[in-house]
């Protein structure tokens, strides 16, 4: 499932909200019937679940699990390519702020 870029853009725009399919194809700049049926193997496969509302349906993650491995795939993909992944740039910066505390600092 993680092997399509298109549905790991849907996955990854799912991990803190639900949007509808008109918003995820926004989102990620395909047409709502692409991203449909996209939404409807994501399902099968039980990586997103639906809620209706009147006539709009929304989708989420199934749970925190498929919240973390969309989270760790798309963090380890930022690792091939060049430079310090996104996802480590604001700790290495903060670290050069405020350096790991010694044993003394720590202590009150």
């Amino acid at each position: 499932m993680l092997a399509d870029a298109t549905r790991v853009q849907v996955l990854w725009a799912l991990v803190d909200r639900e949007m509808s399919v008109s918003e995820l194809a926004e989102h990620v700049g395909k047409p709502a019937p692409s991203v449909s049926q996209h939404l409807a193997k994501l399902r099968m496969a039980r990586l997103v679940r639906p809620r209706r509302d009147g006539t709009t349906i929304y989708y989420s993650l199934e749970n925190d699990h498929v919240a973390q491995l969309v989270t760790d795939a798309v963090f380890n993909a930022e690792h091939s390519g060049p430079g310090v992944p996104g996802h480590h740039a604001g700790v290495a910066a903060l670290r050069a702020l405020h350096p790991e505390p010694t044993a003394l600092q720590g202590e009150s």
